[in-house]
């Protein structure tokens, strides 16, 4: 009889076993799951903070403000101040105004502005032109041009969108 009691003590002692071994186990799946399903929800906010993915590009605040406030003067084509006369200058200026409301200022007086730019341009010579420097000044020069047909606002920036020189 001492066997059948052993056996039926073993019998008892096992499931209880196999049930703290299997709540431990599920315990440690549940906590599992927990920190998985944390980190994708943490990488999915962000996966969209960074890359946004609406369809439509995502413009931030200062992208609009430049895209309200630039003003395209367009292709313009010259010949350069040259003992020849064979080179000229092929550029698109994209000019960045500090208000809003310039811009349409700057629409309706765009003849005069690009007279006065065209004169600017045929005065350079090749050597006038060439290099960071050149460009740079010709940018303020160009500046200097624009406002002085503005009443409202002013030339933050002057933009090369195209330069060739031939």
């Amino acid at each position: 009889m001492v066997d059948i009691d052993e056996r039926e003590e073993q019998t008892e002692q096992v499931p209880q076993k196999k049930k703290k071994g299997s709540f431990l186990k599920w315990l440690i799946i549940f906590f599992a799951l927990i920190l998985v399903a944390s980190a994708a929800v943490a990488g999915l906010k962000y996966y969209k903070v960074f890359f946004p993915t609406t369809g439509e590009e995502t413009v931030s605040p200062d992208e609009e403000k430049l895209t309200e406030t630039l003003w395209s003067m367009g292709t313009i084509i010259v010949n350069l101040l040259d003992e020849e006369g064979r080179r000229y200058l092929k550029t698109e200026i994209q000019i960045e105004i500090t208000k809003k409301e310039a811009v349409a200022e700057l629409d309706i007086v765009k003849p005069k502005v690009m007279d006065s730019i065209l004169d600017l341009l045929s005065s350079k010579s090749y050597k006038e032109i060439v290099g960071y420097e050149a460009k740079q000044r010709l940018r303020d020069e160009i500046a200097e041009r624009v406002n002085m047909h503005l009443k409202t606002g002013s030339v933050r920036k002057v933009y090369f969108t195209e330069f060739i020189i031939q």
